[in-house]
């Protein structure tokens, strides 16, 4: 048992107090906890309010770190527990933390996934599947994204995966007509989009006879160089085998062929 002898706001926290007990220093505590105890000078304290005082300050400690990080954006329960494990706060306080974390209407797990929902949506090119394993990993329940992820709608999905079958189209405007198609549909397919829905966004493309040809022209000009110095037959082979792997039509690869050799 002690007495409070001096009370004194520290120079880099405003909002934190040193406390001295009989001239000496004996804790710091939040501005919040100072109040809720109503510690002043001149108060007899005990070893066990000391103790109780000590807790309740970890607790608010853990509370002003967990809504500094929420000053950023909205976070499930999960990323809270993470990051109050990250910055070393007692696990024992969690509990009571994410408690009164709530009832300042701070948490709010489905809340939160709807805003993620909507905002990858809006900003991504990711699909639905990419983005139930993204809330999986913040520590959605399963039932509460399922649900959510309703409001991504079938048309909003096409119009999306369309979009991005078209962009690796372009990515890919080097290659055959048959390896670009494969190509975009692997990719929307790991942006977390259906097979179902892929192929859907995949009939929206139009074929461009002239881009496959110059396509074809560019891949015949670098084999034409490695094969050049062979004679005529296995030429056109070697020519035909490598331009055929890479998914071109062989009557269009002979049309390539044709129009190398008369420009020799």
């Amino acid at each position: 048992m002690g007495v409070i002898t001096k009370i004194t706001v520290q120079q880099k926290r405003v909002d934190r107090y040193n406390i001295e007990i009989d001239g000496e220093y004996a804790f710091s505590t939040d501005e919040a906890v100072l109040i809720e105890f109503n510690l002043k000078k001149g108060q007899t304290i005990t070893e066990a309010e000391i103790t109780d005082i000590q807790v309740r300050d970890g607790v608010q400690r853990g509370i002003n770190t967990a809504i500094n990080f929420l000053s950023v954006r909205m976070r499930s329960e999960k990323e809270i527990r993470d990051y109050l494990k990250k910055k070393e706060i007692e696990p024992d306080s969690w509990d009571e933390i994410m408690k009164r974390l709530a009832s300042m209407g701070y948490l709010n797990d489905e809340q939160f996934a709807d805003a993620y929902i909507k905002t990858q949506i809006q900003t991504t090119e990711k699909g639905p599947a990419v983005i139930l394993r993204e809330l999986k990993e913040k520590g959605i329940e399963d039932h509460i994204a399922a649900s959510l992820i309703e409001q991504f709608t079938e048309e909003e999905r096409i119009e999306k995966a369309a979009a991005l079958f078209e962009k690796q189209l372009k990515k890919y405007k080097r290659d055959s007509a048959f390896l670009q198609q494969k190509k975009a549909e692997q990719h929307v397919l790991t942006k977390g989009y259906s097979a179902v829905v892929m192929k859907k966004a995949a009939t929206k493309a139009e074929p461009d006879a002239e881009a496959e040809m110059g396509a074809l022209m560019h891949q015949a000009e670098k084999a034409h160089r490695r094969y050049r110095a062979f004679e005529n037959r296995e030429y056109r082979q070697k020519m035909k085998a490598s331009l055929y792997r890479k998914g071109f039509d062989l009557s269009d690869i002979d049309r390539a062929i044709d129009r190398l050799l008369e420009e020799e």
